[in-house]
């Protein structure tokens, strides 16, 4: 395939950009001005409107667009879809092809404003998915830290509160460690009945069916070695019970002071725990008891005494033993570990090891899953279904459950199984997704494919070119196949699972009057990184009334977090404001993000201030090369998070290059920042590595024009690391803006922070002076507060 045959393909969409697109390479011959033309008017508070409005009248424009389907049954899923930016929630019946609304939705929206006292829309309601009990009559959702329950006849509601201790509570939580609980009248009961397990003076104790009997079970609990109840767990023949006793880690808290609440006039102060990288962490010891013997029974830690993360306990349904999966602090050894019930012996069944990193993270990017701690034990763990990048991609595994050996490898080549969806152990067939399979499309594209246990009959399920999205039905009867690209509105799709036969088409998104309004599809191009053979992925967002015969100023919207790729590769009836204003906005997926190889994930290993920016700026210059509108005189860069971090690193370790920057809530060091996401691509023990990528210790570097924002409510990012970087660059000498949001959380979401960044942008970039907001009055978008 030719490299641009993705960019060419996204043309398709309109006409008219088509046939502006094919004149390019004819245009390298005749002038090109910068942005607007000489005889352009400057820019106008109109524009900045248009800009700041856009993408809520675009997402107005698009029609029947369906958003991530769920099953309700085993028969009927439901999803959400989008018209005229209204939402409204279909049932489909798999079996009989009936579409109908899930739902009175003016009556619910009524019925939940009555009880809670909001105003919800009947149009916007505030979940995305649901369950149905009852036979269908009863639906039940989760809203914040609310579960509400509505009788589906009557429209009546009730909700009650979820307490942290549940598990669906919604809470910024970044200390993991099971609580001390002793309360006696909270209690795991065996599965015969005969006994309760509860927590008192931090010890396990056991109570009888009748009452009668009030023991304890363990002696050697305390408030620095405790027993967590949470982590109680009985074995399936109730002779066993499994637990973790917990030695507690430093409690370091990060202390808020919340200069404006709407609620009263003083400020509020708050904090949270928020372990930071080199701290130290809470010890999570298995334990096992004998419940006739009313003893413990020893097990030996040699295979787990470093832990950064141990999972839950869970049984083998015959009672022989239990499993936990070890993440070793440093993420360099994953172990699945059994413990023999009776004896308390311990082994690894599965070890995976790795020089840089153990790529455990469950999410990714844009994606919807990945495989990457996928385990699927088959007839109760005589073989085990294992994700694993040993070989250097993402593939399935199948283990002999009782011995441990690899029987085969069930996936293998040069591309990655991004999640698993449905396993038969019957009939001994997988289904799953994958990217790069497919050498003449975009490899992060998303496909189903099929395969047997023993790694043959791979069959391809979704052939079309675009990016795919699979939910089964529990059974494995049907599946759902919601696709789409950036140029292609997404379509919902049912098939029958067992010979994948097309039973209906669901829904298609229509975009004819989004299109008629000026939206263009972003333009997907490829170049060489670094290495000179690796494609490195990207889109381009044209500016407002594209002309190919002018020149662009170009902005980077960066996220280099290694969790993931965030190069959009679905639908989505949006655009980057700042390409109302006359900016080329592109992204791009460098090395060092996830989701191809494991030598192309590997190049942040302790060095994330890398950033991919080597094929960055060679994929930049090729886009250069190619389109003759593409002007990388004067290139700034933008990005929140870690996209904060990687914005001012361009500036700080690439000043030849990019020359702008916006860089908002930024992890500028990695020693600040929660502990889980920084040890796991910069390492531990905390080394030398964490102030050669730090954009604090950098700082005097600074070469270019820098603006900082920071949310003073910041619960994802420690707020003081922009601080701190201020400080810096003040005692460096350096100039730079800062913007701080009273009341923000991370991002410092609204009107007021998007305006400065296109404020910024425009005055450093384009050299024209952005309006004096205080003396004009324009209709903006409110801020969710209101204010």
């Amino acid at each position: 395939m030719d490299k641009f045959e993705g960019r060419q393909r996204a043309l398709l969409t309109t006409a008219a950009l088509t046939s502006a697109l094919i004149s390019v390479p004819g245009a390298g011959t005749q002038p090109l001005t910068n942005g607007p033309a000489p005889e352009d008017p400057p820019l106008a508070v109109t524009d900045f409107e248009r800009a700041l409005t856009i993408n809520d009248r675009y997402r107005r424009l698009a029609v029947n667009l369906p958003e991530v389907p769920f099953w309700v049954t085993e028969e009927t899923f439901a999803y959400l879809r989008s018209s005229h930016g209204e939402h409204e929630f279909l049932l489909v019946n798999a079996a009989t092809g009936e579409k109908r609304s899930a739902f009175d939705q003016v009556r619910l929206a009524a019925a939940l404003n009555n009880v809670s006292h909001r105003s919800h829309k009947p149009e916007n309601l505030p979940f995305d998915r649901f369950k149905l009990t009852d036979s269908g009559s009863r639906l039940i959702f989760r809203s914040g830290n609310e579960l509400w329950s509505c009788d589906l006849a009557s429209y009546t509601c009730t909700y009650t509160e979820l307490l942290p201790s549940d598990p669906d509570y919604q809470e910024v939580r970044y200390d993991y460690t099971p609580a001390a609980t002793n309360d006696p009248g909270k209690t795991s009961v065996s599965p015969d009945g005969k006994w309760s397990a509860y927590i008192k003076n931090y010890n396990i104790f056991l109570r009888s069916e009748d009452g009668s009997k009030d023991v304890p079970l363990s002696w050697d609990g305390s408030e620095g070695n405790y027993y967590a109840f949470s982590t109680l767990r009985w074995s399936p023949d109730s002779r066993h019970l499994a637990a973790y006793r917990i030695r507690p880690g430093e409690k370091r808290e990060v202390h808020y002071l919340e200069s404006s609440p709407t609620d009263q006039l003083q400020p509020k102060f708050s904090s949270i725990v928020y372990p930071k990288a080199g701290d130290v962490l809470s010890v999570p010891q298995p334990v096992l008891f004998d419940i006739a013997g009313r003893r413990p029974i020893v097990i030996e830690n040699v295979l787990f005494s470093n832990p950064f993360h141990i999972s839950p306990i869970k049984w083998w349904k015959d009672a022989r033993g239990f499993t936990f999966l070890y993440n070793q602090r440093g993420h360099q050894i994953y172990r699945l570990i059994e413990v023999d019930a009776t004896t308390g012996r311990t082994r690894a069944l599965v070890e995976e090891a790795s020089k840089t990193f153990v790529n455990y993270l469950p999410l990714s990017g844009d994606q919807y899953r990945t495989g990457k701690t996928f385990r699927y034990d088959v007839d109760d763990g005589k073989e085990i279904i294992w994700a694993s990048e040993r070989d250097g991609h993402e593939h399935l595994y199948l283990f002999d459950g009782r011995t441990g050996a690899l029987k085969n490898q069930i996936t293998s080549g040069d591309w990655v199984v991004r999640s698993v969806n449905y396993v038969d152990p019957t009939q001994r067939v997988i289904w799953f997704e994958a990217s790069g399979m497919n050498p003449d499309e975009d490899p992060y594209f998303v496909h189903a494919y099929r395969i047997g246990f023993n790694g043959k009959g791979l069959t391809a399920l979704t052939p079309e070119p675009a990016n795919h999205h699979i939910e089964f039905s529990a059974s494995g009867r049907y599946y759902v196949d919601l696709s789409s690209r950036v140029d292609l509105p997404a379509r919902t799709t049912l098939y029958r699972a067992k010979d994948n036969a097309k039973l209906m088409d669901v829904e298609t998104g229509e975009i004819s009057e989004l299109i008629a309004a000026g939206w263009q599809p972003p333009i997907s191009f490829h170049a060489k990184g670094r290495d000179g053979k690796t494609d490195i992925w990207g889109v381009i967002h044209l500016p407002a009334n594209f002309d190919p015969k002018r020149r662009y100023p170009v902005v980077e919207s960066i996220y280099a977090g290694p969790q993931g790729s965030f190069v959009p590769k679905s639908f989505r009836p949006v655009t980057d404001p700042l390409t109302q204003l006359g900016f080329i906005v592109v992204q791009i997926d460098g090395m060092g993000t996830n989701n191809r190889s494991r030598s192309f994930h590997d190049v942040i290993w302790r060095n994330l201030k890398d950033a991919g920016f080597p094929d960055r700026i060679l994929w930049h210059k090729a886009a250069a090369v190619e389109f003759p509108w593409y002007d990388i005189s004067n290139v700034g860069i933008f990005g929140g998070s870690a996209g904060g971090q990687n914005a001012v690193g361009a500036l700080l370790f690439h000043p030849e290059f990019y020359k702008v920057a916006v860089a908002n809530s930024g992890c500028y060091d990695n020693r600040m920042d929660k502990l889980w996401w920084n040890e796991q691509w910069m390492g531990w023990p905390v080394g030398t590595e964490y102030s050669q990528s730090s954009d604090i210790d950098n700082a005097h570097r600074l070469r270019g024009k820098l603006m900082l924002v920071v949310g003073e409510m910041d619960k994802n990012v420690d707020p003081s690391s922009t601080f701190q970087l201020a400080d810096r660059l003040i005692k460096a000498g350096k100039d730079f803006e800062m913007v701080y949001v009273p009341g923000a959380d991370h991002g410092a979401p609204g009107t007021f922070t998007n305006r400065k960044l296109l404020d910024f942008f425009v005055r450093n970039i384009l050299r024209q002076n952005p309006p004096n907001w205080n003396a004009v009055q324009v209709e903006l978008p409110k801020d969710k507060s209101g204010e």
